[in-house]
Parts: structure tokens; sequence; C-alpha cells
């Protein structure tokens, strides 16, 4: 029987005693950045995660430069100089403030965010061909007032569009994970339409390169990035552009194993606390609460050991 605004208030007053019993940049060499929506309105937070223990270590509302700046202000010069990698996606106010302030980290790119560029790409591509396909359904088709009678003839261009449109997760899912159907679809796509196909393989070997070691991967992506620039496929000659200015970031990612995999499960673990919290009205308490909850230091409670 009390105002969501005075829990907010209790555990943010309840992590700030707490905070000062605990060094939360203690032990910190290997760093995750990314960032969470946690309201309406293109509103997030910057969260700044441990690899070693797995730990949230820092979190603040907003999603720039000044905000990451913020952190390796608290964090200090000293110990920012010890901080051997970071890993993140490839936004590029992420990547300029490490390299401002980090002067010794390695930057790795995530292979999971490179490997959703390329499924974009594909993406578009999907679309252009079914926008081309209803269009020569509508200019090959006549089209009558009402539903079709029982035994009206098969409309064929309408059938390519049709199976066109439902060929997404033919497309985006991983050849091992393919139903049968959707491998007899996949196999449609690539045979009926020849640049959806390339755009398909293009998505498939930029995901293979990130299983190589590091030497055949490097060579993988060369050649990658050729194959990407003699398509002719728009969407890819712009993404082969991106690869090459993260080239170094991408290697570095598989030749340290790191992801952003942790900072993802502890980013899905805030989405949950924000459904906990919706009357939170200031993103202090929903930190606090997120601090308390995934930061490995939870108050002592009285009478529990």
């Amino acid at each position: 029987r009390i105002a969501w605004r005075t829990v907010g208030a209790i555990i943010t007053r309840v992590w700030a005693d707490t905070e000062k019993l605990h060094d939360p940049f203690a032990g910190l060499t290997r760093i995750g950045i990314d960032e969470v929506s946690f309201k309406r309105g293109r509103k997030f937070l910057t969260v700044v995660v441990d690899h070693d223990s797995g730990r949230l270590v820092w979190a603040a509302p907003g999603q720039d430069k000044a905000t990451l700046g913020t952190f390796f202000d608290a964090l200090g010069a000293e110990r920012s100089a010890l901080i051997t990698h970071v890993s993140a996606d490839g936004a590029a106010w992420i990547a300029s403030v490490v390299a401002a302030r980090c002067p010794n980290a390695v930057r790795c790119a995530d292979p999971f965010h490179v490997v959703k560029w390329a499924t974009e790409a594909l993406d578009e591509v999907r679309k252009a061909a079914w926008t081309e396909a209803r269009k020569q359904a509508r200019l090959n088709e006549s089209r009558t007032v009402g539903r079709p009678v029982h035994d009206a003839p098969a409309r064929p261009h309408s059938e390519h569009a049709k199976l066109m449109m439902n060929s997404r997760y033919a497309l985006w899912k991983n050849p091992e994970n393919l139903t049968e159907k959707q491998q007899i679809k996949l196999a449609w796509v690539v045979h009926t339409n020849p640049a959806l196909g390339r755009a398909y393989y293009l998505k498939e070997g930029l995901r293979l390169v990130f299983k190589l070691p590091r030497d055949e991967a490097a060579e993988a992506l060369d050649k990658w990035v050729g194959w990407a620039r003699r398509s002719r496929i728009p969407s890819f000659v712009k993404l082969q552009r991106s690869i090459v200015k993260h080239r170094a970031a991408i290697l570095a990612s598989i030749e340290h194993g790191l992801s952003n995999g942790r900072i993802e499960s502890v980013n899905t673990k805030i989405r949950l606390l924000t459904r906990i919290a919706f009357g939170f009205k200031s993103p202090d308490a929903l930190i606090a609460l997120a601090m308390l909850s995934l930061g490995g230091h939870k108050p002592a409670l009285p009478g529990r050991d």
C-alpha cells in the first residue's frame, strides 16, 4: 500500500548504501558495451558488463559519446589504461570513445551484429524481389471483383509472389536448422531468383567466416569482400564497405573469442526488470534495481545468513 515512486526511492537508497561498500570497477580488464531500450520514445540505457564475471558493472541513461564518457570518467585514466579488450557492435560513438579513452584495448566487433547486418542486407533483396513479383502479378493477370470461382484457373504470377513473400524464414535461418519444407522453399528461391540466391549465399559466407581460425578467417573475409563487391547487389556492395571499415575488430573477435553474448544476456534480464519496474518514474530506480540484481553485490538483509 505504497506508491511506486516510494518503492523506487527505497531501492535507489539501498543501492547507494550498497555501492559504498564495494568497488564495482575492481579487477576490470575485459568489458562489453551495449545499449538497451527501457522506455518508449527511443529511451536507452548504456550498459557495461564484465566479460570475466558476467556481472553488470555500470549503467546510465543515454546513448551517445557523452554518456559513455561518464563511465570512463568514473573509471579513471589509470584503470582505463588497464582495459585490454572491449566488445561492442559497430556503433561509431562507442568506437570513438573507446579509441580515445582506452589506448591499450583491443576492440572486438560482436559476431551476432555483423551477421545481422548481412541478414538485413539479404532482407532488402527479398523485399525487392517480392515487390517485383507483385508488380508482375498485377500487370499480367486480369483481376475480378470478389473471390475467384472454385474451378478458376491458377494464377502463376500471384502464386509466385505469395511464395516469395513466405520465403523469409527459409532465407533467415541457418541451413542446419531448416525444416524439410523450408529446404524445398530455399531451393525454389535459389532456382527462380538468382540474385536473391546470391544474396543468401553471401549471408551464409559471412556467417561461416566466424567459424574459422584467425588466419583462415582473414583470408576468407578478404575473399568475401571481393565477392560482395562484384555481386552487383546494392545492399551487399554497401555492406562490404562496413566490413572493410570494421575488419580489424571482426578479426580481433575471432582471435580472442569475444562476443556480446554476455551483454545480450544481461540486456534480456534488464528488459524483464523494466517490466517489473513499470511504475518507476525515474531511470535511476531501474538502474539501482538492475545493479542490485545483476551487479553481484546483493545487500545483506536483516535476519538472513
